[in-house]
Formats: structure tokens, sequence, C-alpha cells
């Protein structure tokens, strides 16, 4: 691939313009039509590159095949990354910035001087020095978690299409909608997809092949009070308020967080409330690498919801969890072969291989329970979800090789 014109820059800078944020509170799928816009573009490049059944479905799924180019039995693989950007941070008006050559000092962002992405802050770009490294420019995410994904997803087909030479067997691709809200894989079709292994293009550095997640729950308190005119109140009113916030203020101060917590600590995490002074929800995010551990999370948020009414006499709560996703180990732990050719993928890429546990979850995790087993490669996205997002034009590139690659090795080559 010495010779080949990566298009993964060109694209990915092209595609963080449009913006495609989901939405929790939409009931809708996809969450937001905007992410079609995207979705859109995809399907007419991929046929312009020639694959000719490129289709984006009303769920907001697009669905693509590079033919096999080897009369082998080879497994269809699957390539699938995510659409949508995080609800955290405003993805409209992205305008991406090429720092070329980056020489390791700060970099300061054009349209907010505050926002100043630095190798302390951020010590990975330490090991990038003298990439290319793609920016927001101060007052969005870039959303590199996961047009870098994409775009990498892009670039392969594009390569592949071009050397029929390569030889690889059936190679799906699957973009989704609404994977940062927890809903990616809601309405995808598996039989439709019809593949037996697949990756997700959504992780970070260099090498990073990651096949374990958290297992998640949400979870959701809710608090009724007693509602009573405040003229009148005295020894009637309760207010819901006033106990969520109790409950909020019996949580651990020094632990069962994610600012207290890192490594395969768990944690809960409050992310949503609203209510009055006669009822307040509460929604949690539950999270921990062991399944078995999520229960007795959930069973210290009711103790402290318990505690909480308690000290506000004739207030009373619910307590509802519902599973999110689940621990892909458990599923990939049958399936050795699986990152065994990705290692050896990387090898003849010149890429040094990490095994990482993520801090989250992705498509794959899901997936990988709905009978797709499906890990994560790295993509170089970093510093997801805000402002100070990145990603090396090197490590898109990486990505690319590392697919060429792997696709063989998966035909016996």
């Amino acid at each position: 691939m010495n010779k080949y014109a990566y298009t993964v820059a060109e694209r990915f800078m092209r595609y963080v313009q449009v913006d495609t944020q989901s939405d929790p509170h939409s009931d809708t799928q996809p969450s937001t039509e905007k992410q079609k816009d995207l979705s859109r573009i995809l399907v007419s490049e991929l046929k312009a590159i020639g694959i000719t059944d490129a289709e984006l479905d009303e769920y907001g799924y697009v669905y693509a095949t590079i033919p096999a180019t080897t009369d082998k039995a080879v497994p269809v693989l699957c390539f699938c990354s995510h659409v949508d950007t995080a609800p955290d941070c405003t993805g409209t008006n992205v305008k991406p910035i090429l720092h070329k050559n980056y020489d390791g000092s700060d970099i300061v962002l054009p349209d907010d001087t505050t926002q100043v992405i630095t190798t302390k802050e951020h010590p990975y770009l330490q090991q990038r020095i003298g990439d290319d490294i793609i920016t927001a420019s101060g007052t969005t995410l870039l959303g590199a978690d996961n047009k870098a994904g994409v775009a990498i997803i892009m670039d392969l087909a594009n390569y592949l299409m071009q050397h029929p030479e390569v030889p690889h067997g059936k190679v799906r691709i699957l973009f989704t909608p609404d994977e940062e809200i927890g809903r990616g894989v809601n309405k995808v079709d598996l039989k439709k997809l019809g593949a037996d292994i697949g990756y997700t293009l959504d992780g970070g550095e260099r090498g990073a092949f990651t096949d374990e997640t958290f297992s998640a729950d949400g979870a959701t308190v809710t608090f009724h009070g007693i509602s009573a005119h405040p003229g009148y109140a005295k020894d009637i009113l309760v207010n819901a308020m006033k106990v969520a916030a109790t409950f909020l203020s019996l949580l651990p101060q020094d632990g069962f967080s994610p600012e207290t917590t890192s490594g395969r600590e768990g944690f809960v995490h409050p992310v949503y409330t609203e209510g009055t002074a006669e009822k307040v929800k509460v929604q949690f995010i539950v999270r921990d690498f062991e399944t078995a551990k999520l229960q007795a999370h959930e069973d210290s948020l009711r103790a402290c919801a318990e505690k909480a009414v308690s000290l506000h006499p004739g207030a009373r709560y619910e307590f509802t969890v519902n599973e999110q996703y689940r621990n892909m180990k458990e599923v990939l732990v049958n399936h050795p072969k699986i990152g065994e050719h990705v290692k050896t993928a990387m090898q003849r890429a010149g890429v040094p291989f990490e095994h990482h546990s993520a801090r989250g979850g992705t498509d794959g995790s899901r997936l990988s329970f709905m009978g797709l087993p499906c890990p994560d490669i790295f993509t170089g996205e970093m510093a997801f979800h805000g402002k100070h997002e990145y990603v090396s034009v090197q490590d898109m590139q990486k990505s690319v090789d590392v697919l060429v690659e792997l696709v063989q090795v998966w035909s016996g080559e």
C-alpha cells in the first residue's frame, strides 16, 4: 500500500462537517433525522466506487457489500462504525483543522483560545509528534468518535474495489445511527447483514484491540413527595427535590463514580434529572466489567434511596433497572481466532498489537450477544465527546492498512 493515495483524511474532514448528533430524549429511530444526511452521502460514495448494493434503510442503517475476490469458503466479515456524535457537546458547524507535522507544542484552538490541547492533559499526543493531527476549532466536538471509523471503512472499500487482485472473502459494511445513546443496533437486521464475524472501528490508540467492555445497566430512581400550597405547607409539604438532593449527597464522595475510578473499577453515574416539588426522577448509568457486580452497585443505590426517604417522612421512591449491554468478553472468549487474526494483521501492517479493555461499550457489545461476535479495532480517535477531541491522520491510515491485511488473513493468505 506504499503507493496508495489514502482518502481517509479527506473523507473524514468532510464527514465531520455534517451534524449527526443523536438525541437521547427522542423516541424515534433514528433519534434525529439529520443522521441520515451523512448516511445518504456514504451510500452515494459507495456506489461511486463501484459497490452496487449500497442502501440506506428507514431506520438509518447503511448496508453494503464488497464482493469476494476468492473462491475459497471464507467467513463473511462485517466492518461497522456509527455515524452519530455524542449529545455531550455540540456537533453543529464543526470546523476541522489539520495541523501538519505536529511538533509537540500546545494546540490553541482558534475559535475559543481558552481551549488548549496539551501533551500534559493528553499524553498520547507525545507519541504522535511528527503526525498530522486533526482537531476542531474550539467551539464543538470534532466527531472523530466515530467518523474516523466511518472514514477508515470507506477508504478500505475504496482500496479493495480498486485492487481486485487482493484476495478476500465477502465483506459487509454496516453504518449505524444512535450508538452514542445506546440504541445503535436496536433495529439492525442481522439476517439481512448476513455476516459471520464483525469488527467495530471505534477504538482509540494505534494498535488497540478491544475484546472486553463494561457490562451496563440503566437505573432510574423516582422520588415522590407531597405537594402543598407553600403558604400553608407547614407539616404537610414534602419536597421531592430536597429528597433527591439528599439522595445524591449520600452517594460516596471518594469512590463509586466516574471521577474517582479507573482501571477495572465499576461505577454508578447520575446522568439526568427532572421534576418538581411533587415528583423527581434521577437517571443513572451503572457500569462494571463483571456483570454480577451490577447488582451490588444497584443495591447500594437502593440503600441510599431508602436512607433519603427515611430522612424525609412522607416521601417514597420507586427503583427500576433496565439492561443496556453486556461485556463482549463473555462471548468472544469462545472465538479466539477473531483476536488472533487481528494480531497477525497488525504485525503484517507494522503495528504493535495492544490488548485493551474499554471503560465503555460499543455496538459490538450488543452485536456479540445477538449472535455476531464483534470486538473493536483502533481508529486513532482520542479525547472523545469534548472540544479537545483529536485524531492522527497516520493512525487512521494505519487502521486502513490493518483492515486490508485482516481480510487477507481471514481468506488464508
